[in-house]
């Protein structure tokens, strides 16, 4: 873990040194992607410390690093808060035990309000919650019941997934093995659909397909993401974006180590967007958010007219009713989050057309 540590700072001082350093001076930061708490107190605090002097974190309004509830302690939330990280998010992914097993998430119910009375201890106000639901053999009441679980825990966000098997992970490997059975989706939309009702209900409506927050407290980062921002990642496999070009990392940590000793930067997959692809899948990730494709974010990110790119797609989703189109921005409607990733995917087929 030290070498680890040691590989991060070095990939970050490799950055400091290249002609993108604008890059380094991010608004928001984001600890995630596996479990950052697994790093022992020493060596994140070498890696926070570390960072700090090679980027300017002056402008940063938003830290964000994931914790995994069956390892919080009140001393690592202390070291984390003084650093400056102002927002936790703890995986509880559900509140059945039974569930959780099946997830193989390897921590008890009972960690989640320990680790929120020991986020709340160390200063933090900003806390998220997972969960995760359409798990194999989960009930409608189950999911129901981890959803009052996380709201009387009070925090100021919470994300909902609906479960995916991933390739290559032992989720998708026991689906194809026929060992679990994955949720129906007629179920899977109804525990969707009670989720936006139950927390627009509690004063945490959807913001975005799966997240849900208190008003103000959205998440600037993820926000990044889905309205078309810049990003730098740092570690194995993790993501970049700058204005249309895109690249990530080695996600072979023997390749990403060897790389980053051997002073190269170690982006893979490296591509370069045409601007009207860029469109495309802009419009396909505004579309998440609740509040859509809107025309003057489009235009105000990339230059170009969103209405007079997609006018097709835009009138005959209207007409099926999926989408509605107030002028202003476009919204899928009840019926078009059902079929999001269709009803999104239109938008990214019509940009591959052109």
């Amino acid at each position: 873990m030290g070498r680890f540590v040691d590989l991060l700072l070095s990939e970050t001082e490799q950055w400091h040194e290249s002609r993108s350093s604008e890059l380094l001076k991010p608004q928001t930061v984001f600890f995630g992607g596996g479990t950052p708490s697994l790093l022992p107190l020493e060596s994140m605090d070498r890696l926070l410390k570390g960072l700090k002097e090679r980027i300017d974190l002056s402008g940063v309004q938003e830290w964000t690093v994931e914790v995994n509830p069956a390892t919080a302690n009140l001393e690592y939330c202390q070291m984390l808060r003084g650093h400056g990280v102002d927002r936790l998010s703890f995986g509880a992914q559900s509140f059945n035990l039974g569930e959780l097993a099946t997830l193989e998430r390897r921590h008890d119910p009972a960690d989640v309000p320990r680790s929120i009375e020991l986020a709340g201890r160390a200063g933090f106000g900003r806390l998220n919650l997972d969960l995760i639901y359409a798990v194999p053999g989960q009930s409608l009441e189950s999911w129901s019941d981890s959803l009052e679980q996380a709201l009387s825990l009070g925090t100021s966000h919470l994300s909902c997934y609906g479960l995916t098997y991933e390739p290559n992970t032992p989720m998708a490997v026991k689906k194809r093995l026929g060992l679990v059975r994955p949720a129906d989706e007629t179920l899977e939309l109804e525990m969707m659909h009670h989720t936006r009702h139950r927390l627009a209900r509690a004063g945490m409506p959807a913001y975005e397909i799966s997240n849900f927050a208190l008003p103000g407290d959205q998440c600037r980062h993820n926000l990044v993401y889905w309205t078309g921002g810049n990003y730098l990642g740092l570690g194995p496999s993790a993501a970049s974006h700058l204005e249309g070009r895109r690249w990530r990392n080695r996600p072979h940590l023997g390749e990403w180590e060897a790389a980053i000793a051997s002073n190269r930067l170690p982006a893979t997959d490296v591509e370069q967007l045409s601007p009207v692809m860029r469109a495309g899948e802009l419009a396909m990730l505004m579309l998440r958010l609740a509040s859509g494709l809107n025309f003057e974010t489009f235009s105000a990110r990339i230059g170009l007219d969103a209405s007079a790119l997609f006018p097709e797609p835009i009138e005959r989703l209207t007409r099926l009713g999926l989408v509605r189109d107030d002028g202003q921005a476009v919204v899928l409607t009840d019926a078009g989050l059902n079929v999001a990733d269709a009803v999104s995917a239109e938008f990214l087929d019509a940009s591959e057309s052109d």
